[in-house]
């Protein structure tokens, strides 16, 4: 496994660590520059999307052709991170969820038809997406094979009747991928659709309030009444639901732990910048032992995070599923991400707490990385699989030319 990047790469991410540092965090100190639901103004948003085009920083995950730049995952890992220094900055580059993982999915199994008609707009910026796929008890979470929303084929098009929720950007999104059941077989029985927002049959029926700040669209409840789907829009085809489920899902999980990365290092940066400057009691705070223990602690397992995200990224890279290793970074990242917060608040007391740095933000936000994409405790029931079902193997090193 060799972690070096390549010249192109690090030019990148220095031209993206300037953007954020120069363009983007000094709007995080006005509450002007802020929506109602804690994200970045529409107005703020738009300018700064046009400047990142400018400058070539504008879909890196996408192939050349697709209108992006052709980086794989370990050059998203690096790049990623560096843009959610800022708590505004994946979306600015048009590497925010949901539309990151929608975008990848639709180049990778989309016809050519469909990447005109769904694809093309989310990557010119001209409209949002959302992936309707989690359901309210008793219907399917973590499991799709609990799903109950279901689409019944009718001539040249399906029929969707259903209830989901947490469909993150939904109320802003135009384009969405829908995952419905279309019958009772356990492999073959799910399908995704393409649907647009102005198409009858379906409602947003709440958009759900939420403990932290919000993707723009929040988090939205979606009912289906008779929604018409024509044949022509459903991804790969009938029965291969699980397949994009599974295309879409691990690398978005992925993606996911590397913009988290990127905000550890920030809370860690402005714990240690405070450390340095505050004093009491005739010391500052960062030559207290116990406050070292901490600042030392999360430096390490903040790169234990890099280095399981970096090992998940080269197997994908090599063409593998890395579903064992999406699963290790996932745990350990949304983990060091909650503690990050944490402990850069304590250290920053009543400072920390306060809306002065944006550590509060990140905290409130942090909360939901241990739940989303599954939660930790499915992970771990993953692992446990896969440890069952290969023992000492689990650990196996990759060995050159097998």
């Amino acid at each position: 496994m060799d972690f070096t990047i390549s010249k192109e790469v690090e030019t990148l991410r220095q031209e993206i660590a300037a953007f954020v540092n120069d363009r983007i965090i000094p709007l995080e100190g006005d509450q002007a520059n802020y929506d109602e639901h804690g994200n970045i103004h529409p107005d703020q948003l738009e300018h700064l999307r046009a400047e990142a085009k400018a400058q070539g920083l504008w879909c890196l995950q996408l192939r050349p052709e697709t209108g992006g730049r052709g980086l794989g995952k370990m050059g998203m890992a690096v790049c990623y991170e560096e843009m959610n220094r800022s708590i505004f900055g994946p979306v600015v580059f048009n590497s925010a969820a949901p539309d990151d993982g929608n975008m990848m999915v639709l180049e990778a199994l989309g016809t050519p038809e469909q990447k005109a008609k769904w694809l093309a707009p989310i990557v010119e910026g001209k409209l949002r997406s959302a992936f309707a796929m989690t359901e309210p008890h008793p219907g399917g979470g973590s499991d799709p094979g609990m799903m109950l929303t279901r689409a019944e084929r009718q001539g040249d098009h399906y029929v969707v009747h259903g209830h989901k929720w947490f469909i993150t950007g939904a109320e802003g999104a135009e384009h969405f991928i829908l995952l419905a059941r279309t019958s009772d077989d356990a492999r073959r029985g799910h399908t995704a659709f393409l649907f647009h927002k102005d198409q009858p049959g379906w409602e947003i029926t709440r958009r759900i309030p939420i403990m932290g700040p919000e993707e723009h669209g929040g988090h939205c409840e979606i009912r289906f009444d008779g929604l018409k789907i024509p044949v022509e829009d459903v991804l790969m085809e009938e029965g291969r639901g699980l397949k994009v489920t599974q295309t879409r899902l691990g690398p978005a999980r992925l993606t996911h732990c590397m913009r988290w990365l990127g905000l550890s290092k920030r809370c860690l940066e402005i714990a240690t910048e405070y450390a340095e400057r505050r004093e009491g009691f005739g010391q500052r705070l960062i030559d207290r032992e116990s406050v070292q223990l901490m600042l030392g602690d999360l430096a390490m397992r903040i790169e234990v995070g890099r280095m399981l995200v970096m090992k998940a990224a080269w197997e994908i890279d090599r063409g593998n599923f890395a579903k064992k290793e999406i699963s290790m970074a996932k745990i350990q990242v949304a983990n060091i991400l909650h503690d990050a917060a944490d402990r850069s608040i304590q250290i920053n007391g009543a400072r920390g707490y306060s809306k002065d740095t944006v550590l509060e933000w990140i905290y409130r936000y942090a909360r939901q990385a241990r739940l989303v994409d599954g939660a930790d405790e499915v992970h771990k029931m993953v692992l446990t699989r896969d440890l069952i079902a290969n023992g000492r193997d689990f650990w196996k090193w990759s060995v050159e030319g097998e």
